[in-house]
């Protein structure tokens, strides 16, 4: 089983917007849920500041790519806010103040404002991880397809997944329904190997399933070295051979798997203890403008 990665469908289109992968109903169910996390009873502050209308502007403190427009509009969305955007998502950017204005009741702003700074924060902080390791690799020449991996966060993987393709890499399989692949565990409790994609911690496991007609083999916690020698001599016995390097693998040591038989490097750093990237949501108040006021607030 092969299909087109993510980075297949997007080649060639500039800038692309890639929120029309998004099932619109599964991102408004989200973003209800979020908002009843964060508020399942009273609302005490915001039964405090009233309902007169408002305008809080979107700051960036700190320097990444900018992501999760979509999970934002979504949350504000469901409080009757509108959301104006003055950047395009994926833009790097460094310390600036004004990414976006909420425009609404003010009570509904600030009901709002922890929970979509909460998801465009930890969006941003993947998708400029995503972007540095893409930078890494093709500074490097090498043309396989960096991916994360399915070690994601409970109930968020659809903003942490969202946020890969928006930095440049793959997403790898969403779900379990998503393509068959046989771990260790899988292979043995079954005592062999059978097909598709296979993890394969030997060569000799890799060997058994390439003759067993998987499509992909995932070489799972080699070194770099034993790595590229199993790469080599499997592309050279199954030339149609999709190779996956994994396991361990990070930012820093991510250039040593950089191999010509290598196809894709899969990370679960990069949904795994990422940085955030650091944005505030500020009122104009008194009539000063946010935005002509320092960032670091």
């Amino acid at each position: 089983m092969t299909t087109k990665s993510d980075n297949d469908i997007l080649k060639g289109i500039h800038n692309p917007d890639i929120s029309h992968v998004l099932h619109p109903l599964t991102i408004r169910h989200l973003a209800r849920e979020w908002l009843k996390e964060d508020a399942p009873n009273f609302d005490y502050g915001g039964f405090v500041v009233g309902e007169k209308e408002e305008t809080a502007v979107l700051l960036l403190k700190s320097e990444g790519v900018l992501a999760g427009k979509p999970f934002f509009d979504a949350i504000f969305k469901e409080l009757d806010c509108t959301v104006t955007w003055n950047i395009p998502e994926g833009t790097f950017l460094t310390p600036v103040n004004a990414v976006a204005t909420v425009s609404g009741k003010v009570r509904q702003i600030l009901l709002g404002e922890r929970v979509a700074l909460n998801i465009i924060t930890r969006a941003s902080g993947i998708a400029s991880a995503a972007k540095r390791i893409r930078t890494t690799v093709e500074d490097l020449g090498w043309h396989g397809e960096v991916a994360g991996t399915r070690k994601t966060t409970p109930g968020f993987r659809m903003v942490e997944k969202y946020s890969l393709l928006v930095g440049g890499v793959s997403t790898h399989r969403y779900d379990l329904s998503s393509m068959i692949m046989l771990k260790d565990n899988h292979i043995w409790t079954a005592g062999s190997i059978t097909q598709i994609e296979v993890e394969c911690r030997s060569l000799e496991d890799a060997r058994e399933a390439a003759s067993a007609g998987s499509d992909v083999i995932m070489l799972d916690n080699f070194t770099p070295q034993a790595l590229v020698d199993a790469a080599a001599k499997l592309k050279k016995e199954y030339p149609k051979l999709i190779i996956e390097a994994s396991g361990g693998i990070t930012e820093e040591t991510i250039a040593r798997y950089c191999d010509v038989n290598v196809d894709v490097i899969s990370l679960s750093r990069l949904t795994q203890g990422y940085d955030v990237v650091d944005f505030s949501l500020k009122i104009r108040k008194d009539g000063i403008d946010p935005r002509n006021t320092p960032v670091n607030l």
